[in-house]
C-alpha cells in the first residue's frame, strides 16, 4: 500500500470514528433533554405506596406536569430558584419529589394536603380541614412483610373531594403515625402521604427524621404509569428472573 493510500486509510477511519463519537453524543444530548423536559424512569424501592405501587414497579414520571425546577436536572445544580412554566399540582397525584432536608432523595408519595390546608390523622382516619375523608371498608388481606412472616393488613378505599380514589393499607389504628395532628400546610408547601399508612415515613413525620412539609420547588414530577415490574427475588445477574419474576399483569397500568 502507497503511502497515499495508508493516508487516505487513516484519514477515513478518523472520519468514521468522529461520526460515531458523534452519533453518541447527539443520541446523550437527545436523551437528557428528553429526560429533563418529558419524562424520567423511576424504580419503586419500598413498601411504603402499596397496595397500589409495588416494589419492583419500573414507573415514567412526567416532567412537564407540574414545570420545571432546578431538581428537574440531573443532580439538582442550583442554578436558579423556583419554577418554570409552573403548574399546581392536583390533590390525590403520585408525585415524585426531592426528600427536603438533602434536597437529593428520590420519594414519591400520595398529594394530601394543599398550601392553607389543615391535617389531623385520629385512629387512622385522615382529617382534611376537619373533615374526615370518607373511606370505604375493603376486606383484608394477607401480605407478605419481607421479614418471614405474613400479616393480615385492613383495606379502605378513599375518596377525596375531587372524586379521585385509591386504596390503602392499614395494620391498625394504633399506628405511630394514627394519631397526629395540627398540620397546617404552609404557603408554597405540600403535604404527602404514603398509601401504606403504617409503613410510610411522610409528611407526618417531621423533616428532620421524615418529610415534612414539601416545598413546590422540589416537586419532580407525576408518576403516570407502571411501564414494567419485576417481584424483589428478580436479579440483573440471573437472567431466567428476568422472565419468572415478571410481573405482566402490571406491565403498562395507569396509575390514579
Amino acid at each position: 500500500m502507497t503511502k497515499t493510500a495508508q493516508s487516505s486509510a487513516k484519514a477515513g477511519a478518523l472520519h468514521e470514528f468522529v461520526e460515531v463519537v458523534k452519533t453518541v453524543v447527539y443520541a446523550l444530548a437527545i436523551a437528557l433533554v428528553l429526560r429533563v423536559l418529558l419524562f424520567q424512569p423511576f424504580t419503586i424501592p419500598s413498601a411504603s405506596m402499596q397496595p397500589n405501587l409495588l416494589e419492583g414497579d419500573y414507573i415514567i414520571v412526567s416532567k412537564y406536569a407540574y414545570g420545571w425546577s432546578h431538581h428537574s436536572i440531573p443532580f439538582s445544580p442550583p442554578i436558579f430558584s423556583g419554577r418554570v412554566f409552573g403548574h399546581a399540582p392536583k390533590r390525590g397525584d403520585v408525585i415524585v419529589f426531592k426528600l427536603p432536608r438533602d434536597g437529593r432523595t428520590d420519594y414519591v408519595k400520595r398529594l394530601i394536603g394543599l398550601p392553607g390546608d389543615r391535617i389531623d390523622v385520629r385512629g387512622g382516619v385522615v382529617f382534611l380541614n376537619g373533615k374526615p375523608i370518607p373511606r370505604e371498608v375493603m376486606p383484608s388481606v394477607e401480605v407478605d412483610s419481607g421479614y418471614g412472616f405474613v400479616r393480615t393488613v385492613q383495606r379502605f378505599r378513599e375518596t377525596l373531594p375531587e372524586g379521585v380514589r385509591y386504596v390503602t393499607y392499614d395494620y391498625g389504628a394504633d399506628g405511630e403515625m394514627d394519631n397526629v395532628g395540627g398540620f397546617i400546610v404552609p404557603e408554597g408547601h405540600y403535604f404527602f402521604m404514603g398509601d401504606n399508612r403504617d409503613n410510610s415515613l411522610d409528611s407526618r413525620a417531621p423533616s428532620a427524621i421524615g418529610v415534612g412539609y414539601v416545598p413546590a420547588e422540589n416537586l419532580v414530577g407525576r408518576a403516570e404509569i407502571i411501564l414494567l415490574s419485576w417481584k424483589q427475588s428478580a436479579s440483573i445477574f440471573k437472567p431466567w428472573t428476568w422472565v419468572m419474576d415478571a410481573r405482566p399483569g402490571r406491565f403498562f397500568k395507569l396509575l390514579k
